[in-house]
Order: C-alpha cells, then structure tokens, then sequence
C-alpha cells in the first residue's frame, strides 16, 4: 500500500489493507505494504523503546522523588504500581480496540497519550498528581507495547519478517536489562525528572512519521465482553497487588496478601467459566486451539520471569556487595544488552535454515550455562567473571525470543494477531511480576536464614584472638564498634549466598524448560524461498 502523502495515509488506508487483508499472504509480500518500510519501522521502533524503558527506568529514581513530591517510602512505591497495574489492566483490551478503532489511530493516539502522559510525569507536582499520570501513561504504553509486534509482523512481508521479530525481541530483553543503568545516568547526571522528558526528543519526530506512513488493519465492529474484561481487569489488579506488596507485608502472614490473592483466583476462574459459554469472548477461542501459540505463551513468561527478575537485583548486587559506582554498575549490565543483540538477529537466521525448536533449546541451554557461571561467584573477584557470564546470559536470552514469536505468530490466522499479541504481553508482564517477587523474595529469606548459620560458628572457638562475650564490656564503644563490624561481614557473606541460591534456583529453571520446545509443532517453510517465514 503506497503511504506516501498524509492524506492517503488516512483516507485510502483502510480500503487497500482490506483488500491485501482479504488476500492474505500468498506470496512474499507485507499484509499491509508501505513505500517506506525501513522508515516506518524506525519510528514504531523509536516509540516502543520509550514504552518499554518507561517500565523499569524509574525504579533507581524512588529515593529522589520520595524528596521532591513530600512522599514516604512506603507511598513512593505506587509511583511503580500504579504503572504496571495500568498496563496489565489495559493490555486485555488491545485486541478489541484495534478492530474497533482501526489499528493505525490506536497506535497513533495511544502513542500521543503515551508522549502527553511523559510529560506530565516529569511536571508532576504532587505523588497523587505522579500516580494518575502514570495510570495514564501504564494504559497507553500497554497499548503502544502490544500493537508494536502486530504493526511489524504486518508491514513485514514473510522473508523480513523474522528479522522484525528479531529486532522485537531485542528490545523486549535490553529494555529491562539496561533500564534502571540509564534511569540512574539521568537521575544521577540530570535530574529524575528527565527520565520521562527524554521521551520528547525521540517520540515526536518518530509520531510525525506514524501519521504520515502507518497503514491501517479493516475495521471490525466486534462487540466487547464487558463483564469478561471486568473480572480479568479485578484478577489482574489483584494479582499485580500481591507479587508488589507481598514481600513487605510477610506475604501470606498477611490478611491483605490473603484477601488478594482471593480476589485474584476468584476472579480468574468467573473469567475463565464465562468466557466458554460467552458469544464474543474477550479473547478468540481459536488462540486456545494453537498448541504453538499456547506453549509459546509459557515460553514467553519463563523469559519474563528470568531476565526481568535477575535484572531486578543484579545491580543492587554489584553496588551493595562488590561497591561499583552507579556508571560501572550500567557497564557490568551492558554485556547481556550486547549479547542479546548479537544472537536476537542471528536467531532469525538460524530459525530459518534450522528447525526453531532447536534454537529455542540451544537458547535456553546457553543462558542456563551463563547462570551456572554465577554460581561460582565470590566477594573477592574481579569483574572479567561478571561481564563474560553477563555476555553469554544475553546471547542465550537472544536465541530464545524471536523463533519463540515466530512459532507463535507463523501457525497464527492473521485476523489473531491482536488478540493474540495481547496474551504475549500479558504473560511476558506476568512473568516478570512472578520473577522479580519470586528472586526478591528468596534473597531476603535467604540471606535472613544464611546469616543465623554463619552467625552460629561465630565463637570464640572460631576466633581464638577475641574473647566476644566480654569484648563489650572491657572496650566499651570500641567494643560495640567491632562486634558490628563482624555483624557486618557475616551479613555480606549471607547476602553472597543468597544470591548465590537465587542464580542455583534460575539455572535449574532454564534447564528444566530447554527441551519442552521440542513438543511444539514443526513449521514448515512457505514456497521455495528459504527466506521464508513458517506457516501451518
């Protein structure tokens, strides 16, 4: 479809992309074709960087937002909540509203909301002024997040698309890699409230070019199952609740935590009941029939639940424990940002020349092996060991998400697709809620249980050369002043350990995951081109 003035961008969208729609993909060319793809694909990429940093970029800035908008450190958190609530809440909806609306003016207006939200974040005067615009800008960046996906598998013909998909999946990883490392630049180098101005500069040019060449899917006037996405909305809600909240509130010691998750699998089973009998359920049935599209689902989570957990902790690791500076700590990250990048592109080569299953496999046997390279990590190494384990973490993490998306999407009727992009940002979001709880809540109970071991063989057996009982009252503060710093030492280690649990329990996860993509369907390639994408 030509795109190459305004107003045919806009009037004569629809009607061609219904024709190319009908067709369907029966030789090598793009469900909806523009003259300037390279272009058009640099601007969604430009707007889905800025949605997917918004996501952890913010989360080093707590500490000075707790100052500037007179918030506690309890109350400063909903900053970050409100966000990935609005966004798990909204993400549902994407598939509807892009039949509704068409799917060019969702992603154009979302991306404005997303832009105006930015800015209103970074003006906030007040917390409550803060969290309504995050609520905003979590609905538009779910939106901008899952029609991202679509409008490249679209405006891709077969043979470039699993190239899309990789430069997709590149940044779905290095986002939450590389996020709090740039949110820390700005914050410590600027001021915190550039970390949402710096969407500006690089969302309003890329928004001019959406509305000049983004073409447009046909309209379809479904109806909504209101009630259906009611109750997803309250599970969801209450899910986000929970994973949040639930190491500070001693998790199921708690009458909340209990109260939600409640509410959360209550919720979950009435949507799931009536959507089997529902006429226009929120969600198609035909994705629940793809065994591809539903085991990629898990896939996915996994992926979310290992790379946004361990990017969670890992810099509070190396500034805590091994005392890198904020800078430092952004380059000890970097690794896993490039290793990503290298394999994510050749994971669309190899998915093609090889089967994707096995690429899938590999993937996950390579981060595995980058994982159990931490395990053997101690407080007095240097950072070669860091930053070779980083790299090959990232390149086993770039093999695995793009033939995952392929496998999905290639078995997917491409009237699906919205629908079905939603799930995958839905449990993709879902995943890291479950990892960063999951990992932060076993760091803290480990280290809480390591430091009563090692706190046990400290006696004065153990240290021949200081009498500990009676140090205290002969030195007096000198005294007082040694026992902590020996409380000091015991903490450290227990943390080393525990974090040393944490990278045992995410090795033995990746492993146990490396050969179930071996039970998905086989692919098989489109026409005689090896370029081809798969279909079913």
């Amino acid at each position: 479809m030509s795109s190459s003035t305004p107003q045919s961008s806009s009037s004569a969208s629809p009607s061609l992309a219904s024709q190319a729609y009908a067709k369907g993909i029966t030789e090598d060319r793009a469900l909806l074709e523009t003259k300037h793809r390279g272009l058009l694909m640099m601007a969604v990429v430009m707007v889905a960087l800025c949605q997917f940093f918004d996501a952890t970029i913010a989360n080093v800035a707590l500490p000075f937002m707790k100052s500037s908008l007179g918030a506690s450190t309890e109350t400063v958190s909903w900053v970050l909540t409100s966000f990935i609530m609005a966004t798990a809440i909204a993400t549902p909806i994407t598939g509807w509203l892009s039949d509704y609306v068409g799917s060019r003016n969702l992603f154009m207006y979302s991306t404005l909301m997303f832009l105006v939200s930015s800015a209103a974040c970074g003006a906030a005067p007040s917390l409550t002024a803060m969290i309504i615009f995050r609520i905003v800008q979590g609905i538009s960046a779910a939106f901008v997040g899952t029609m991202t996906m679509i409008i490249m598998f679209d405006i891709s013909p077969p043979s470039k698309q699993p190239t899309s998909m990789a430069i997709f999946g590149m940044m779905v990883m290095v986002a939450p890699i590389t996020g709090p490392s740039i949110g820390g630049f700005i914050t410590e180098y600027m001021n915190w409230r550039w970390i949402y101005y710096v969407n500006l500069p690089l969302g309003i040019p890329a928004l001019v070019l959406i509305w000049w060449l983004l073409p447009s899917r046909p309209i379809e006037r479904r109806k909504l199952d209101l009630f259906g996405f009611a109750v997803l909305g309250i599970s969801l809600a209450a899910m986000q609740l929970m994973f949040d909240r639930g190491q500070s509130k001693d998790w199921f010691a708690s009458k909340e935590i209990v109260a939600e998750m409640i509410v959360m699998i209550s919720a979950l089973w009435i949507f799931i009941i009536h959507s089997r009998g529902h006429p226009y359920p929120l969600f198609k049935r035909a994705l629940y029939t793809n065994a591809n599209f539903v085991a990629s689902l898990a896939f996915m989570m996994v992926m979310g639940a290992s790379v946004t957990g361990l990017s969670s902790v890992l810099p509070m690791m190396f500034q805590s424990l091994y005392h890198y500076p904020v800078m430092a700590t952004g380059m000890l990250m970097a690794p896993r940002g490039i290793g990503v990048v290298c394999t994510s592109m050749l994971s669309s080569y190899l998915s093609r020349k090889f089967d994707p299953r096995c690429v899938i496999m590999s993937g996950y046997l390579m981060a595995a092996w980058g994982m159990w390279t931490m395990t053997s990590w101690s407080l007095d190494m240097g950072s070669t060991q860091i930053l070779l384990a980083s790299f090959i973490q990232g390149m086993g993490f770039g093999l695995i998400v793009t033939p995952i998306q392929l496998l999905a999407f290639s078995t997917l009727d491409q009237k699906l697709r919205p629908d079905g992009s939603s799930l995958m940002s839905l449990f993709r979001s879902f995943g890291g809620s479950i990892g960063i709880s999951v990992v932060v809540t076993m760091l803290s109970r480990n280290q809480q249980i390591s430091h009563a071991d090692l706190a046990a063989h400290v006696t004065s057996t153990s240290i021949p050369a200081v009498d500990l009982p009676s140090v205290v009252d002969r030195m007096g503060g000198m005294g007082g002043g040694i026992m902590a710093m020996i409380d000091g030492e015991v903490s450290r280690q227990a943390m080393m350990i525990a974090f040393l649990d944490n990278f045992y329990m995410l090795t033995w996860v990746l492993l146990a995951f490396a050969p179930l993509p071996l039970l998905l369907k086989k692919p098989k390639p489109v026409g005689k081109s090896d370029k081809a994408l798969f279909v079913e």
